[in-house]
C-alpha cells in the first residue's frame, strides 16, 4: 500500500526485508495468525467471564537511557505502578492489570519491531498504552484497526494523531498541541486583542498547530496581521513582524531556537511595554541558559523574555478534589514523589496522565466486562462467545463514554481527544508563575487576580494606535485671514457705494458704471472663495467637502473672469475708437460691453459644467508617515489632509489656466495699445497693466508656492487668500481709487478742456489721428445724449428769441432816425455768430471752424447811419446789415450765456459782449484738434 511505501522509505535504519514486514504485519494482520495459533491466544476469549483474571496491557515507551525522549518514560513507570496499586487497593474491579513495557527506543524500526514481537510472542493484549515519540507511535497507531485494539497514550501531544480518519482507535490522556489554541484565543479576548503576528519553526509540528491556530483565531474574528516561518536564524522574520507593527507575537518553536528568538527581540527593542510575547509552555526549566546559543547574554535575554506568556497544559489539577483513585491531586503527587525517591529516577511532567490513563483503562474493562456478561446471561444456548474485533469495537465505544475526575482534572474524550486543563504561565523576575487556567469542557478561563503583570501601565496594545489627525487649517490663522477678507469686502462695498450713488456724475459715467458694478463684483467673489477655502473637514462633513470643492472652484473662477472680463471690455471699447480709423462716430455702447463679458462667462461656464459631469472634483486623503506621540504615549500620529481631487486634473486645470493666460494676455495687448490715451474717464489701461502684471506675478508665485506646500495646509491657505485678497485689493483700487481721488478734488474735471489732453506723442500723431479722437465723445452715450440735449434746449432758445427780435424790428422801422449804422467791416463778425449756429446743427460740424467772436473790431455807435439806406422799403430795411447787426447784438450776449458754457467756452460769468478778447484765457483761440473734438460733439 502506497502510505507504507512512504513511511519505509523514511525509516534509516530499516532494512529492505523490514518493510516487507511492517506491511504484513500492519496492513495484513490475518497473514500473522501463525503467532496467535503459536501461542495459543487467539482463540481465548472467555477472559471476561471469569474473575480475579489477569488483563495484559501492552506498554510501549522509550526505555533505553541513550534514546530520546527517555527521560519521560523513565519517570512515567513508577505513576504506573502506583496507579496499578491504587486500583488493586480500591477493591472495586475484579480483575487486575498486568503491564508489560516495550522498548521503542524512539525509532520507528525498533518501534515497529517491538510491537511485533508483542503481538505475536507476548499474551493476547487488550490494550495498548504508551506512545512517547511521534513518529513511532503515529506508524503503530495507523494499523491498530487492523489489529481490533485501542491505543492511550499519555505523551503524544502531536496534532497529526488527531486525524480520526486516519487515526480511529486512538486516544490519548494528555491534551494535543493543538488543544492550547482555543486557550490562547480566549486569552486574547480577555484583553481585547483582535490584531496579532505568529512566529514559527518550520517544523511540522510546529506548522499544524499554527495551521490550527490560524482557523481558532478566524472562527474568532481575530485578524492576523503576519505569518512567518523560519528555520534557523528568525532575526529577519522578527525584523518583518515589528515593520508590520505585531504586537501581539504567538511563537510556535522549541527551546533551542526560542533563545534566538529572544536575542533578535532585545536587539530590535521588541520587549517591554510595547509588546507581548505568547510561547509553548513545555520548555524544560532554566532553558534559556542550558539552549542559549546566542551571542546574547543571560541578562539580555532574561530582560527580553520578561512578561512572557507560556501556555501549556497543566500536569496536576490545581483543584484540591478527591479523584476516582480516593486522593486528591496533592496526595497523589506527595506518593510519587515517595516512589521516585525509592527508584531514583526524575520526575516526568507526563506522570499525571499516565497515572490517569491507567485508570481509564481499568475502568473500560470493567465497563466492557459487565456488557458481555450482560450478553452472556442474555445467550439462551449459553454457548457466548465474542471474537476480537466485537470486543475492540465495545473498548472503542466505552473509551468515548470516559467521564471521571482525576489527577489531572476531569478526564473526558472528544473524538478520541483530552478535553484537559490548560494552564498559562508568565514570565516574572526570572521564574514562571502561573497566572490562569483554561478548562476546555467549560469553555472557561480563569484567571488570578492581580496576578499579570505587564510592564506598562496596562496591557500592550495589539497594534499601535493609530490616531488620525487632520493637518486642517489653523483657526486663529483662518480668523486673521477672514478678517482682512471683511475688510476688503467692505473697502469693494464702499466702491460700489461710491460708484451707484455718482452713476450720473460724467466722470463715473464716462468710465462705464455698469462695468465698474462688474469689477466690484468679481471682487467680491474672489474674496468670498477665500473663506471656502479655508473650510476642510475640521468644520464640514465629508460630504459637505465635496460640494465645497466645486463651489470655490466656480466662485474664484468666475469671480476671476467677471472681474478682468470688465476691464477688458473697457480697454477694448478705448482700443477700438482709438486704434481703428474706420469706426469714426460709431457708438459702442455698454450693452455691447455686457455682451463680451457674457460671452467670457459663457465660456467659463461650459468649461466647468464639463467638468461637473465627465469628472467632478472628489474628497480625497492623503497620509503621511507616522509620527511618534509628542506627549510620549503609546500611540502614533497619522496626520492625513483632504485634497479636492479628481481622476484628470492636470488636463482640466491645464484647460482653465490656458483660457486664463489667453485672456489676460489680450488684456496685456490692449493696454499695451491704449498706453498713449490719457483720458482717466474713458482709460484704465495704465491701471489695467498694474493690475495684470501684479495678477500675473503673484499668481504664478503663488501656484508654485502653492504647489510646493501641498502638505503644509496652513501655508499653502495663507499664500492663495493672501494671493487673492492682494490682487483683488490692488486691482479695485487701482480702478477705483483715481477716480474717488479726482471726484475729491477736482469735482467739475469731466468738463474742462484739461481732461482732453493728450501725451506729448500723440500730439505728434494728431494729424492721423484727428479723425479718430473726433468719436471719443461719441463712444460715450450719456455724454452724447446730454449734448443732444442741450442742442435741442438751445435752439428752441434761439427760435424765441428770433421772435422777440423780429417784433423789435417792426417797431424800429417806425424809428428809422434812430437807427445806428452798421458798417460793411462788421459783416465777418456776423459770418461768426452764424458758424455757431451751424455748429448747433451738429450736421457739419466737422469742417466748421469756430472762430473767436471777441476779435471782432469794435462796433459802431447806433447813431450813425447810411443815408442811402434810409430810403429802402420795410422788407429791405429787415434783412438789411443794419438789421442783421442790430439783431446780433442781441442774441449774442444770449449765446455767450446760454450755450458756449456747455462746450467749455465763454464763463456764465462774462457779462458784456463787447469785453476785450483778453479779458479771459477761455477766449483763446483752440488748437485745431480740440476744434474737431468740439465739432463733433
Amino acid at each position: 500500500m502506497a502510505p507504507a511505501r512512504r513511511d519505509c522509505s523514511g525509516w534509516e535504519m530499516f532494512l529492505p526485508t523490514g518493510c516487507l514486514l511492517l506491511s504484513v504485519l500492519l496492513f495484513h494482520p490475518s497473514l500473522a495468525k501463525v503467532c496467535n495459533d503459536r501461542t495459543k491466544h487467539g482463540q481465548d476469549n472467555s477472559w471476561f467471564a471469569r474473575d480475579g483474571e489477569n488483563l495484559p496491557i501492552m506498554v510501549l515507551m522509550p526505555m533505553n537511557e541513550s534514546a530520546l525522549m527517555s527521560s519521560i518514560s523513565q519517570g512515567i513507570e513508577p505513576a504506573v505502578q502506583l496507579a496499578i496499586q491504587h486500583i488493586r487497593e480500591s477493591r472495586k474491579y475484579s480483575f487486575s492489570l498486568i503491564t508489560k513495557i516495550y522498548d521503542t527506543e524512539c525509532d520507528n524500526a525498533k518501534g515497529l519491531r517491538a510491537f511485533f514481537d508483542a503481538i505475536c510472542y507476548g499474551p493476547k493484549h487488550l490494550m495498548i498504552f504508551g506512545g512517547v515519540c511521534p513518529s513511532v507511535t503515529s506508524i503503530i497507531a495507523e494499523s491498530l484497526e487492523g489489529w481490533n485494539l485501542v491505543q492511550l497514550s499519555f505523551a503524544a501531544t502531536t496534532p497529526v494523531l488527531a486525524d480520526k480518519k486516519k487515526y480511529p482507535n486512538f486516544f490519548r490522556t494528555v491534551p494535543s498541541d493543538n488543544a492550547v489554541n482555543p486557550a490562547v484565543v480566549k486569552f486574547l479576548n480577555v484583553y481585547n486583542w483582535t490584531r496579532v503576528g505568529t512566529l514559527t519553526q518550520d517544523v511540522q509540528r510546529f506548522s499544524e498547530v499554527r495551521n490550527d491556530l490560524t482557523n481558532e483565531l478566524e472562527k474568532a474574528n481575530i485578524q492576523i496581521a503576519d505569518t512567518e516561518s523560519f528555520s534557523n536564524d528568525p532575526c529577519v522574520n522578527v525584523k518583518k513582524l515589528k515593520d508590520n507593527d505585531v504586537r501581539i507575537i504567538i511563537g510556535q518553536f522549541d527551546e533551542n531556537l526560542a533563545s534566538k528568538v529572544f536575542c533578535c527581540a532585545y536587539n530590535l527593542n521588541m520587549y517591554g511595554s510595547k509588546y507581548q510575547w505568547i510561547i509553548p509552555g513545555w520548555y524544560q526549566g532554566n532553558w534559556w541558559e542550558q539552549a542559549n546559543s546566542t551571542n546574547c547574554t543571560t541578562k539580555k535575554l532574561l530582560t527580553a523574555m520578561e512578561g512572557y506568556i507560556s501556555v501549556d497544559f497543566e500536569p496536576l489539577s490545581a483543584r484540591q478534589i478527591k479523584g476516582i483513585s480516593g486522593r486528591t491531586p496533592k496526595e497523589y503527587e506527595r506518593e510519587y514523589s515517595r516512589e521516585l525517591q525509592q527508584k531514583g529516577v526524575e520526575a516526568s511532567k507526563f506522570h499525571g496522565f499516565a497515572y490517569d490513563g491507567i485508570w481509564v483503562i481499568a475502568k473500560t474493562f470493567f465497563r466492557v466486562m459487565e456488557l458481555l456478561r450482560i450478553k452472556q446471561r442474555q445467550n439462551v444456548y449459553h454457548n457466548f462467545t465474542v471474537d476480537d474485533r466485537e470486543v475492540g469495537k465495545m473498548v472503542l465505544d466505552v473509551m468515548n463514554e470516559t467521564n471521571f475526575y482525576g489527577v489531572t482534572g476531569q478526564v473526558m474524550f472528544r473524538n478520541g481527544e483530552r478535553m484537559g486543563t490548560i494552564k498559562f504561565n508568565q514570565f516574572q523576575e526570572g521564574r514562571e508563575v502561573k497566572v490562569g487556567e483554561y478548562n476546555a469542557i467549560a469553555n472557561v478561563l480563569d484567571l488570578i487576580n492581580n496576578s499579570i503583570k505587564f510592564q506598562g501601565v496596562g496591557p500592550p496594545k495589539d497594534r499601535t494606535i493609530v490616531h488620525l489627525q487632520r493637518r486642517n487649517i489653523n483657526r486663529p490663522l483662518y480668523s486673521i485671514l477672514s478678517t482682512i477678507t471683511i475688510l476688503g469686502m467692505l473697502m469693494a462695498g464702499a466702491f460700489l457705494f461710491f460708484n451707484i450713488k455718482n452713476r450720473n456724475h460724467r466722470l463715473i459715467k464716462m468710465s462705464s458704471p455698469y462695468m465698474n458694478n462688474l469689477i466690484i463684483l468679481g471682487g467680491m467673489l474672489s474674496y468670498a472663495s477665500i473663506f471656502l477655502f479655508g473650510l476642510d473637514g475640521g468644520f464640514v462633513s465629508d460630504k459637505e467637502f465635496e460640494t465645497l470643492c466645486t463651489v470655490r472652484t466656480w466662485i474664484l473662477i468666475v469671480g476671476y473672469t467677471t472681474a478682468f472680463g470688465a476691464m477688458f471690455a473697457k480697454t477694448w471699447r478705448v482700443h477700438a475708437i482709438f486704434k481703428n480709423v474706420k469706426m469714426k462716430k460709431k457708438i459702442i455702447k455698454d450693452q455691447k460691453l455686457l455682451i463680451i463679458v457674457g460671452g467670457m462667462l459663457l465660456i467659463d461656464l461650459c468649461i466647468l459644467i464639463c467638468w461637473q459631469i465627465v469628472d467632478p472634483l472628489k474628497r480625497t486623503v492623503e497620509e503621511y508617515s507616522l509620527e511618534a506621540d509628542p506627549q510620549g504615549r503609546d500611540i502614533a500620529i497619522l496626520p492625513f489632509l483632504e485634497h479636492c481631487e479628481n481622476t484628470h486634473m492636470t488636463i482640466w486645470l491645464g484647460i482653465v489656466y490656458a483660457y486664463k493666460g489667453l485672456l489676460m494676455l489680450f488684456g496685456c495687448f490692449l493696454a499695451w495699445e491704449t498706453r498713449n490715451v490719457s483720458i482717466p474717464a474713458l482709460n484704465d489701461s495704465k491701471y489695467i497693466g498694474m493690475s495684470v502684471y501684479n495678477v500675473g506675478i503673484m499668481c504664478i508665485i503663488g501656484a508654485a508656492v502653492s504647489f510646493l506646500t501641498r502638505d503644509q495646509p496652513n501655508v499653502q491657505f495663507c499664500i492663495v487668500a493672501l494671493v487673492i485678497i492682494f490682487c483683488s485689493t490692488i486691482t479695485l483700487c487701482l480702478v477705483f481709487v483715481p477716480k474717488f481721488i479726482t471726484m475729491r478734488t477736482n469735482p467739475d474735471a469731466a468738463t474742462q478742456n484739461r481732461r482732453l489732453k493728450f501725451t506729448q506723442n500723440q500730439k505728434k500723431e494728431d494729424s492721423k489721428t484727428s479723425t479718430s479722437v473726433t468719436s471719443v465723445n461719441q463712444a460715450n452715450t450719456s455724454r452724447l445724449d446730454g449734448l443732444q440735449t442741450d442742442n435741442h434746449r438751445l435752439r428752441m432758445r434761439i427760435t424765441e428769441l428770433d421772435k422777440e427780435l423780429e417784433e423789435v424790428t417792426m417797431q424800429l422801422q417806425d424809428t428809422p432816425e434812430k437807427t445806428p449804422y452798421i458798417k460793411q467791416n462788421h459783416y465777418p463778425d456776423a459770418n461768426n455768430i452764424l458758424s455757431i449756429r451751424n455748429f448747433t446743427d451738429g450736421k457739419d460740424g466737422e469742417k466748421s471752424i469756430l472762430k473767436n467772436h471777441l476779435e471782432q473790431k469794435p462796433q459802431a455807435h447806433w447813431g450813425s447811419m447810411d443815408p442811402s439806406r434810409i430810403n429802402r422799403g420795410p422788407l429791405e430795411d429787415i434783412n438789411s446789415p443794419e438789421h442783421i447787426q442790430r439783431r446780433l447784438s442781441l442774441q449774442l450776449p444770449i449765446l455767450h450765456h446760454a450755450y458756449l458754457p456747455s462746450i467749455g467756452g465763454v464763463d456764465a460769468s462774462c457779462t458784456s459782449p463787447n469785453g476785450s478778447p483778453g479779458s479771459s484765457p477761455r477766449h483763446r483761440h483752440m488748437p485745431p484738434s480740440y476744434r474737431v473734438m468740439v465739432s463733433g460733439l
